[in-house]
C-alpha cells in the first residue's frame, strides 16, 4: 500500500480549511484517511499550521511521502519550532523581600 501525507479539503465555498492526513495513495482527496497530523488555515495570516512532527517523522521512516505543499509546510513548521526555543520569555525578576524590617 503506498501511503501519503497530503491535504485534505474541509471549510465552506470560498473558506478553505485543511487537515494534513495520512492517507492510501488511492483514496480521493477528501476520502478514508488513516491519520489526521495536523491543520492548515491558507486564509489565515503568519503562522497558519499545526503539525504533530515526531508523527510526521514516524510516518516518513516507514515510507510515507508528503506531497509537495505538505513539504513546504513541513518546512515552515521546523524552522519555526527550531527558532522558538531561542524566543524564550526574558526572566521574571522577584520582589525584593521586606528585609528590613
Amino acid at each position: 500500500m503506498a501511503v501519503s501525507i497530503r491535504l485534505r479539503r474541509e471549510g465552506a465555498l470560498n473558506r478553505p480549511y485543511y487537515k494534513v492526513v495520512v492517507a492510501d495513495s488511492r483514496s480521493p482527496r477528501d476520502g478514508k484517511f488513516i491519520e489526521i497530523l495536523g491543520t492548515y488555515d491558507p486564509k489565515k495570516t503568519g503562522h497558519n499550521s499545526t503539525l504533530k512532527l515526531d508523527r510526521i517523522d514516524y510516518w516518513i521512516s516507514k515510507g510515507a511521502q508528503p506531497s509537495d505543499t505538505v513539504r513546504s509546510l513541513i518546512k515552515k513548521n521546523r524552522k519555526q519550532s527550531a527558532s522558538a526555543p531561542a524566543e524564550a520569555p526574558a526572566p521574571v525578576a522577584e520582589e525584593p523581600a521586606a528585609a528590613a524590617e
